[in-house]
């Protein structure tokens, strides 16, 4: 049984938790909520692209290279996206000459012909995953913390709320404003319970593991952290070579990891002995997204394979988050129902801010009706 001081102290952590954190959770929670369609609103903010004609049998990726060189002449493709269910075209990013460091030109091409169809007029969709993820200005171990303090938040609530029960539906309508919102603060608390945990989970993993992982490899071989690295390869030694097919190379890629579907292909180096071309995306029938294989583009020879299927438990753990927090495997039903719970912890945020403010606006005005000289005998008492 837990003593009520106990319980007093974790309903303050409770709520200074959720006052420290409130804006951000709820910046956070919103466009995560949102962003489960980011594709559907890059579509709808580019309404020329979902008129673009699908294709079942998408061009060639080396036709889709070729029509980018040839409309970007000295630009460096750096990445190309596949067409999808949702996206009926293929998109690139490309760095053109002269532009800024790091400035990109998002492209949009035909999947039926790998025409170039010209700049994404907008990314709006993208814009709301870097808010979400990265929150425009912070690393992501910023975004992890979030999600721990939102395991915090939930740990805490469950144990101040000990007739959860009780309380899933518990609505005092037409009481006070603070009762109102604390009924409903509760019940949507109890009743996205799974769902925050899953989302707190996920997102305090993909956030603090990498920032972890680094720490342990630092104290694990400090000397080896110590020593610098040898720089890379010069450019003027990086000779000029002919590249092999990247459709060719997309197919050995597949041999490497069974059942891999890319989505992504990164070019690094290209036209250069030491170019690679890396092909990352799902498995065919399995919910993991982080396969990977890069290889080396000259010589068609392999350099990296990543299958989280045969990497390892934790491999595979970390290949499972990225879609259980995005709810992007199950189609747009599971996506409706990761809006809805997703809006429930922005929600929380809010009511949560608002109920605080409420009892403290109450506390102000119950210590200005005390009569003179009895806030001493008041605070003794």
């Amino acid at each position: 049984m837990t003593s009520q001081r106990t319980l007093q102290r974790l309903f303050t952590l409770h709520s200074w938790a959720g006052i420290v954190t409130g804006l951000l959770l709820f910046i956070v929670c919103f466009s995560g909520a949102v962003v489960v369609f980011k594709n559907e609103i890059d579509l709808w903010a580019n309404p020329s692209l979902a008129r673009l004609p699908r294709s079942d049998k998408p061009a060639p990726l080396d036709a889709v290279l070729t029509q980018l060189h040839a409309r970007y002449p000295g630009a460096t493709v750096e990445t190309i996206a596949l067409p999808d269910a949702i996206n009926p075209s293929y998109f690139a990013f490309v760095r053109e000459r002269g532009a800024p460091a790091g400035t990109r030109t998002k492209v949009a091409l035909r999947s039926d012909t790998g025409a170039v169809v010209g700049p994404v007029d907008s990314q709006l969709g993208q814009y709301l995953r870097m808010l979400h993820v990265f929150l425009f200005f912070g690393p992501r171990w910023i975004v992890g913390f979030l999600g721990a303090a939102m395991l915090v938040l939930i740990a805490t609530g469950i144990v101040i709320h000990r007739k959860i029960l009780a309380e899933l539906f518990t609505l005092r309508w037409g009481r006070s404003f603070r009762l109102v919102m604390s009924d409903l603060h509760k019940s949507a608390g109890i009743w996205g319970l799974g769902f925050h945990l899953l989302i707190a989970a996920t997102g305090a993993w993909m956030g603090l593991a990498p920032l972890f992982e680094q720490g342990y490899h630092y104290l694990a071989s400090p000397a080896a952290m110590a020593v610098p690295k040898p720089a890379r390869q010069a450019e003027g030694g990086e000779r000029a070579a002919p590249m092999q097919s990247l459709d060719a190379l997309y197919a050995t890629a597949q041999r490497a990891v069974p059942g891999l579907e890319a989505r992504y292909v990164s070019l690094r180096r290209w036209g250069t002995s030491a170019a690679e071309a890396g092909f990352t995306g799902n498995l065919q029938g399995h919910l993991a997204s982080t396969a990977r294989v890069d290889i080396n583009a000259a010589t068609g020879v392999p350099k990296k394979v990543h299958d989280p299927r045969t990497a390892g438990f934790w491999s595979l753990v970390n290949g499972l988050m990225e879609p259980l927090h995005f709810g992007d495997f199950g189609g747009l039903a599971l996506k409706w129902l990761y809006f809805f719970l997703g809006m429930t912890p922005a929600f929380l945020s809010i009511s949560g801010t608002l109920i605080w403010l409420d009892a403290r606006q109450q506390r102000l005005r119950e210590a200005g009706a005390a009569p003179p000289g009895t806030e001493g005998v008041a605070a003794a008492g």
